[in-house]
């Protein structure tokens, strides 16, 4: 996958895996483990990212005793959750095009 798409595309799966529940980092990874592959050396600088351009809010939580950073996503997250939808539609029909000329062509 080009290295922008799947940058955008983890960018809109940490998105989407706040939507229903605030979360912390290890439990993101773990949301996640099924759908597309990410260390906490790739999270966390999308974490800080989507913080900065305000799609995310962070808050701290006491947990045994210590501080826990919990994520929770703003309007603005879901804003970029649905306008990276209609990207993804746009492309679709892309890629539907491509592949019907490819198959016409054989």
């Amino acid at each position: 996958m080009e290295a922008q798409l799947k940058r955008g595309s983890l960018e809109v799966c940490v998105l989407a895996s706040l939507l229903k529940e605030d979360s912390y980092g290890y439990k993101i990874i773990q949301s996640l483990q099924d759908v597309i592959e990410i260390s906490e050396s790739t999270l966390y600088p999308i974490l800080r990212r989507l913080e900065a351009s305000d799609c995310l809010k962070s808050y701290n939580v006491e947990h045994n005793g210590r501080l826990r950073k919990f994520y929770s996503i703003t309007e603005k997250g879901k804003d970029r959750i649905n306008e990276y939808l209609l990207d993804f539609k746009e492309l679709l029909n892309v890629f539907n095009y491509i592949a019907k000329e490819v198959k016409n062509d054989a």
